[in-house]
């Protein structure tokens, strides 16, 4: 009897929430975005794997170009990241255009175009791009990146 009464009573609950709206909060914004552009700082110093990827969380998840299957794993994300690094190419610079972040409580999503320069092993230099989606969560306190999707830009048919 008493959950027969209890379910009409949830339902008009949820139903009065209505659905759930981002909040715009310029002071987590500005986190995010900075969580996103001090890793880029990072590596274009040459710092280690280790510290680029400080702000990613244990089971960080990407999608990106370079592979077919979803990464799994800060550990084999840093593997790639570290194995790549041999080739001698480098980010010089990297900025984010058209940003936005959507905070849902403890949840924030930063969507963004990147715009990048890197130079290979052998000194060319080269414009980057792609459009790039991160994922944060705040874990013990702290905004930790646990899942981005990192799509090449195509030209327009």
């Amino acid at each position: 009897m008493k959950l027969a009464m209890f379910s009409p009573v949830l339902m008009g609950v949820l139903l009065l929430a209505g659905p759930v709206q981002a909040g715009d909060d310029p002071k987590v914004a500005a986190e995010i975005m900075a969580l996103a552009r001090a890793q880029w700082a990072a590596e274009a110093a040459g710092k280690s794997i280790a510290e680029q990827s400080a702000n990613t969380a244990d089971d960080y998840t990407e999608f990106n170009a370079d592979y077919p299957a979803r990464i799994e794993g800060k550990a084999l994300s840093d593997r790639l990241a570290e194995a790549s690094s041999k080739d001698g190419s480098k980010a010089l610079v990297g900025e984010m255009a058209n940003p936005k972040v959507q905070v849902y409580g403890d949840t924030a999503i930063l969507t963004y175009n990147y715009i990048g320069v890197r130079q290979d092993k052998d000194g060319k230099v080269s414009p980057a791009g792609a459009k790039s989606t991160r994922v944060y969560a705040k874990m013990n306190g702290k905004w930790m990146l646990v899942h981005a999707n990192f799509a090449p830009v195509m030209a327009a048919p």
